[in-house]
């Protein structure tokens, strides 16, 4: 049974099947989506480079996310045969668009992450006190 919400957002909103926000944004917007995507933006790596890159990423994390850009078509996974395999990964032409969709709130965070830090610190110490 389906809980009744107040439709004060537009209907596509409530509908779980073809909300914007939970089938695509969900997804590519985590942590790790887009750190590897920033990363691939600068060129085709190694998965070993992309792990480097991000220190503080797990292989398991890594090959999951690398996975799941891939399904959605952000990344490219190229195999070369030899001893070892090896394996390089490229953003595709939709994993460009997606951050270049992304830029202006990449901007905005470097303009406002102070503040928004400083008012973390002034909450939790307001806490504190409570």
């Amino acid at each position: 049974m389906r809980r009744k919400t107040p439709q004060i957002a537009p209907d596509i909103f409530y509908d779980l099947d073809f909300c914007p926000i939970r089938s695509v944004l969900s997804r590519l917007s985590s942590k790790w989506s887009l750190l590897i995507l920033t990363h691939l933006h600068f060129g085709t790596h190694r998965f070993s480079e992309v792990l480097a890159a991000i220190p503080d990423i797990s292989q398991r994390m890594l090959t999951q996310s690398l996975r799941s850009l891939e399904r959605d078509g952000m990344v490219t996974r190229k195999v070369t045969p030899s001893v070892p395999p090896r394996v390089d990964y490229s953003i595709t032409k939709l994993g460009n668009a997606y951050l270049e969709a992304l830029e202006n709130l990449l901007h905005w965070s470097l303009q406002n992450r102070t503040e928004i830090e400083a008012n973390q610190t002034h909450y939790d110490q307001a806490k504190k006190i409570i």
